[in-house]
C-alpha cells in the first residue's frame, strides 16, 4: 500500500483549518492527495459522499503492463483526511463513471483484463471491495441508477453498435438493445482512443427521464448524439452532433421537457440551463444555441448539479478554464438567468472530475491537479452554503 499524505491548501476564500470551530474545518478545505510513488497517475472519475460525512472517490490509476487504466477507490473522512485505499487488482481494468449508491453500498462497471468483459464491482462504504460480478459485454463508458437496478452504456466492438442495458445489483443483464454507430474503422477510432485515453474523452452519459424515457449521449449512426429511446421498436428521438466533432457535453433533467445542458462544437463550449429538448424526431446540437463560454478550454468537459443556495433553486455549472482554474457558474433554475461565478485554483492547474451536493447543504468537488505539472493527483474542494451564497 503507498504511503499517502494529504496537503491542506487555504486561498480563494476556502478557509484554513480553525480549531475553535471543528464544524468549520468540514465546511470549507482543499486537498491535495499527493503519493510517495512518485510517477504514479491518479484520476478521481466520481465522488460521493458516505453517511459518516466522508467521501469515497474512484479513480483510475496507470498500469505499467497495460493500455488501459486500473481502478481505484479513496476513502477520507469529513475533513478531508487520508483513511485508506484499495488499488484494485490489474485484472480489472477501465473503470467506468460513475460511483453509484444502491442499497447502502456503492458499485461501478470496468472490464476484466484480457477478455475486456464488463464486471460490476461492489464496494462498501468504507472502500472495501466486497465483490465482483461478471456481467458480459464490453466496453462499459457509462452508467447510471434506476431504481433497484443500474442503466449501462457500452460499446460492442464485434457489431459495432452503442448498447443500453438493464443490469441488476448482482450483474445479470435483464435488458439490452444495440444502436448501431455506423460502417467503416474511422468510426469507431475516437471509442477506442478514449479508452485507451489517446484521444478525446468523450462525455459518455446514459439515464432515464422523469416520464420513464431512457436516453443515452454517445455514438449513433455515425454520430456523438444524444438519443431518447424506449429501448424497444419504438422511434428514436435524437439529437446530433457534428461527427465526433460537437454534442452535448452533459443534459440534467430539470423538469418535464426542461433541461440544463452544455454543448461542444469543434472547440468552442456553450451553457443552456434552460433548455428544450426534442425528445422524438431529429434535431440538431447547433440548433440548441445557448450561452458561449469562450474562457473555457476546447472541447471542455462540464459538471451540471441542480442545487439549493440560500432557499433559491439554482444550477450548477462546473468546468475547466483555460487559465488552469475551475470556473463554478451559477444560473437561475426557474429561467436559466445567469447569476454569478466563482474561480477554484492557485498555483497549480486544476481539472473537474465530479460535483455533489452535501449534507450540510454546500458542495464537494473531485478534480485533478498534477504534482511537478506531470503526474496526476485527486484533489478534494470542499465549499460550504455560506462560501456558495456570495457568489451572488
Amino acid at each position: 500500500m503507498n504511503k499517502y499524505v494529504f496537503i491542506l491548501l487555504c486561498s480563494l476564500g476556502v478557509s484554513c483549518a480553525n480549531e475553535s470551530d471543528p464544524e468549520a474545518d468540514k465546511a470549507n478545505f482543499v486537498r491535495i492527495y499527493d503519493s510517495d510513488l512518485y510517477n504514479a497517475s491518479f484520476n478521481p472519475i466520481d465522488l460521493q459522499q458516505t453517511t459518516d460525512g466522508g467521501y469515497l472517490f474512484l479513480g483510475s490509476r496507470k498500469l505499467d503492463g497495460s493500455n488501459f487504466s486500473g481502478a481505484y477507490l479513496l476513502k477520507v473522512d469529513a475533513l478531508g483526511a487520508f483513511v485508506s485505499e484499495q488499488l484494485m487488482d490489474e485484472g480489472y481494468v477501465a473503470p467506468a463513471g460513475g460511483l453509484l449508491p444502491l442499497n447502502g453500498n456503492y458499485y461501478f462497471f470496468c472490464m476484466s483484463a484480457p477478455s475486456l468483459e464488463t464486471q460490476l464491482v461492489e464496494v462498501s462504504p468504507e472502500g472495501t471491495i466486497l465483490e465482483t460480478y461478471p456481467v458480459g459485454g464490453t466496453y462499459p463508458t457509462a452508467a447510471a441508477v434506476d431504481g433497484n437496478n443500474f442503466i449501462l452504456l457500452g460499446y460492442d466492438n464485434v457489431s459495432r453498435e452503442t448498447v443500453v442495458s438493464i443490469v441488476n445489483e448482482t450483474g445479470s443483464v435483464l435488458q439490452a438493445t444495440g444502436y448501431g454507430i455506423g460502417a467503416g474503422e474511422t468510426v469507431e477510432e475516437p471509442i477506442i482512443n478514449h479508452f485507451l485515453r489517446t484521444g478525446r474523452q468523450f462525455p459518455f452519459q446514459v439515464g432515464r427521464t422523469s416520464g420513464g424515457q431512457y436516453f443515452f449521449n454517445g455514438f449513433y449512426n455515425y454520430t456523438f448524439s444524444l438519443v431518447f429511446t424506449d429501448l424497444g421498436a419504438g422511434g428514436l428521438g435524437v439529437v446530433q452532433g457534428q461527427q465526433d466533432d460537437g454534442g452535448l457535453s452533459q443534459v440534467v433533467q430539470l423538469t418535464g421537457g426542461t433541461y440544463a445542458a452544455a454543448r461542444f462544437n469543434f472547440g468552442d463550449n456553450y451553457f443552456l440551463p434552460n433548455a428544450t429538448l426534442g425528445t422524438s424526431g431529429i434535431t440538431s446540437s447547433t440548433d440548441l444555441g445557448g450561452f458561449p463560454v469562450p474562457e473555457l478550454v476546447k472541447n471542455a468537459p462540464v459538471r451540471i448539479l441542480p442545487s439549493k443556495i440560500n432557499d433559491k433553486d439554482v444550477v450548477l455549472y462546473a468546468s475547466n478554464t483555460k487559465s488552469g482554474q475551475i470556473g463554478i457558474y451559477v444560473y437561475d433554475r426557474s429561467n436559466g438567468e445567469f447569476l454569478g461565478s466563482k474561480y477554484l485554483g492557485f498555483s497549480n492547474p486544476f481539472e473537474v472530475n465530479s460535483m455533489i451536493n452535501t449534507t450540510d447543504e454546500g458542495m464537494a468537488i473531485g478534480a485533478t491537479t498534477y504534482v511537478t505539472g506531470r503526474f496526476p493527483r485527486i484533489t478534494l474542494f470542499k465549499l460550504s452554503a455560506k462560501e456558495l451564497s456570495s457568489i451572488f
